[in-house]
């Protein structure tokens, strides 16, 4: 089976490149694979799985599996730039469009969904859909049982603007015209994916973020076997921040308010770094300060595309590897 030609190797003493994990799902994780595939050859993605909206969210419900999409987004993020890797992107991320039950369907969760019932095992299945890609890395869900995520949300109902409720979905949630107040899983105790955990205690470095706060980031500190490893891990942590409040669920969030929202849901949990775009932060004194609650320090960097709100993959690729050069334990870089 044809694979792709893997990234320079770029970090650490005799060019043994760093171990990397990040953590996340969507869009979000997708614009920091696509960057870090550029400087590492050890990358592992953590994925989120309480999306239960649109082709993903039909399948879970029809078919009992833990919902493909986020996890199939990261397999594409991972592909190279080689013909292969292009072509390969395009057919997983290829929706049908049709008068019938196929419409809005992914190629690729229907392809990952297969594996799944073939093998009856959910991590050797996302490596048998890497390895057909020529993925730059390895795609693991953060739980093997599919999770709801569940919100207690100030004024959902926009009539009721001081009303507290529970928002349940992942696709409502994000969605939510209110103020997400705490996010939380259900099961409210999920196992983790035991290769998950020890991908991140065996990292040299893990990148929570960018993505949407409170439905792809925040879950993953509310695994408790996954948010242990988080803590204890000798890894580094860098945080990622968006470069835009979303609309809904972190409207008129400022960056430092992100980083309170972590603090609420994982109090034990630090950070080295905090990663943000220097254009999106108006005050910088409250996000160092904000920063320094959890430990860290925070790196302003350009990692904006200037054709929209998304991250360019080569800025973004310049700012992960000068913080894990300047900044990593194990040295010297390069």
């Amino acid at each position: 089976m044809r694979r792709s030609s893997r990234p320079a190797a770029r970090g650490r003493r005799g060019g043994v490149p760093p171990k990397v994990v990040a953590l996340g799902g969507g869009h979000g994780l997708s614009a920091s694979l696509s960057a870090l595939r550029r400087i590492t050859g050890d990358l592992t993605a953590v994925v989120t799985v309480a999306d239960d909206g649109g082709s993903s969210g039909r399948l879970r419900s029809e078919m009992g599996v833990l919902p493909p999409g986020d996890l199939r987004k990261a397999l594409a993020a991972l592909c190279g730039d080689d013909e292969w890797g292009r072509t390969w992107a395009k057919v997983v991320q290829h929706r049908f469009v049709s008068g019938g039950d196929l419409h809005g369907h992914a190629v690729g969760n229907l392809l990952i969904v297969a594996l799944w019932e073939q093998l009856d095992d959910e991590v050797a299945a996302l490596e048998w859909v890497g390895r057909l890609l020529g993925a730059h890395g390895r795609v693991l869900p953060m739980s093997a049982v599919p999770l709801d995520l569940h919100a207690i949300v100030r004024g959902h109902d926009p009539d009721r603007p001081d009303e507290i409720s529970t928002v349940r979905g992942q696709a409502t949630v994000a969605l939510t015209p209110g103020e997400v107040q705490e996010v939380q899983l259900v099961p409210a105790d999920p196992p983790a994916v035991p290769e998950a955990v020890q991908a991140v205690l065996d990292a040299d470095w893990v990148v929570l973020g960018p993505g949407s706060w409170f439905s792809s980031v925040m879950p993953h500190l509310l695994v408790p076997e996954l948010a242990e490893a988080l803590m204890t891990t000798r890894a580094r942590r860098v945080l990622t921040l968006n470069l835009a409040p979303q609309p809904g669920e972190t409207e008129g969030f400022s960056p430092q308010r992100h980083l309170e929202v972590l603090g609420r849901h994982a109090p034990k949990l630090t950070i080295d770094v905090v990663l943000a775009d220097e254009a999106a932060v108006p005050d910088r004194d409250s996000l160092d300060e904000a920063a320094e609650k959890l430990g860290g320090t925070v790196e302003l960097a350009k990692v904006a595309a200037p054709d929209g709100p998304r991250h360019d993959p080569e800025l973004l690729a310049a700012a992960y590897d000068r913080i894990f050069r300047m900044r990593g334990r194990i040295g010297p870089w390069r």
